[in-house]
């Protein structure tokens, strides 16, 4: 199948090495010296670093090419940041492009909608949006590791393309049709590994860790019943998987944030250290006033906002949600 990737990061790049080895995929990004570069080197030293692109894998800077590549009979799949997803919709609505699969994971923070609701604000409500999501490191999808992912779709024609497309060769693909569960799992599991990150980072322990961890569950579960979102998906990969992956794996971004955090790093230094998007900073704030709209209790995402952005102390963090009154468990 030809397959394009919008995105050359860390994930869109592994996702392109990974499914190179059955399809013809076409990795474009905006940087064209970049793209020259990892062309050239077979390399994409920037974001994933240490993984020979495989010599089928085009790489190209030219976007009108790249659209026209999946186009006939294909599969467009965008791995961008929530940030870039809407600009990269606008260039593609000249297009007649048939569908979007979303990578990333978040709300947008502006208009506080999911990827495929910007899909549909920008490209129109009858077009095909799927969200391809799950517990995946990029690293490991680079090296061959196995690993299992969710496409959620209303579209069963959507679904069983990327089943076509992607599964195989250590990918193994499940189907949903709740695209809501899918992506507010994907979303809010960010911001409770950086609240673990904090709790490793001050060394409160494992219990701690857990608690937070099951507790965050609680507050996912609440906000995606919410927002017409089912229970059942939670219990899944983009749900319960995806949040033990990136609370305790030590190639989580998000985490690496929550332990920095802990150490008193200011977020202007950890982002720079970073030098990659951690989606849990720019959806925290969104998801609180998306929970306090709904009237949803999420005092786990509260308290990691008041760490970000009102540079309350980590510490103290644990301790205003250790003194909140005792309440029943399943509430």
């Amino acid at each position: 199948m030809n397959i394009t990737i919008l995105g050359a990061g860390a994930w869109g790049t592994a996702l392109a090495i990974a499914l190179a080895k059955k399809n013809q995929v076409v990795l474009w990004g905006r940087n064209a010296q970049a793209m020259q570069e990892a062309d050239a080197r077979r390399e994409n030293h920037l974001y994933l670093p240490g993984h020979t692109l495989p010599s089928a894998l085009h790489i190209s800077s030219d976007f009108d090419q790249a659209i026209a590549h999946s186009l006939s009979d294909g599969l467009l799949i965008v791995a961008s940041s929530v940030a870039g997803l809407r600009p990269l919709l606008e260039q593609c609505r000249p297009f007649s492009v048939p569908h979007i699969v979303c990578l990333c994971k978040g709300f947008e923070e502006g208009s506080q909608l999911l990827p495929h609701e910007v899909v549909r604000d920008v490209m129109g409500v009858a077009m095909p949006a799927g969200a391809l999501s799950g517990p995946s490191f990029a690293q490991e999808v680079a090296s061959g590791l196995p690993c299992a992912l969710t496409i959620a779709s209303t579209s069963e024609a959507l679904r069983l393309r990327v089943v076509h497309a992607v599964h195989g060769n250590n990918l193994r693909i499940y189907t949903s049709d709740d695209v809501i569960g899918v992506e507010v799992g994907g979303a809010v599991k960010n911001i409770l590994a950086i609240a673990t990150g904090i709790a490793d980072g001050l060394g409160l322990g494992l219990n701690a860790r857990a608690a937070l961890m099951t507790r965050g569950l609680a507050e996912i579960t609440r906000l995606c019943l919410a927002l017409g979102g089912r229970l059942e998906t939670l219990m899944g990969l983009t749900g319960v998987g995806d949040l033990i992956l990136t609370c305790t794996g030590s190639l989580s971004r998000n985490r690496k944030v929550g332990l920095a955090l802990a150490e008193g790093k200011s977020l202007t230094r950890i982002i720079e250290d970073l030098g990659h998007v951690a989606e849990g900073v720019r959806c925290a704030q969104a998801v609180k006033a998306i929970a306090q709209k709904h009237g949803v209790e999420m005092p786990i995402t509260e308290a990691v906002a008041s760490v970000l952005f009102e540079q309350v102390p980590a510490a103290e963090m644990i301790q205003r949600l250790l003194a909140r009154d005792a309440k029943h468990e399943i509430n």
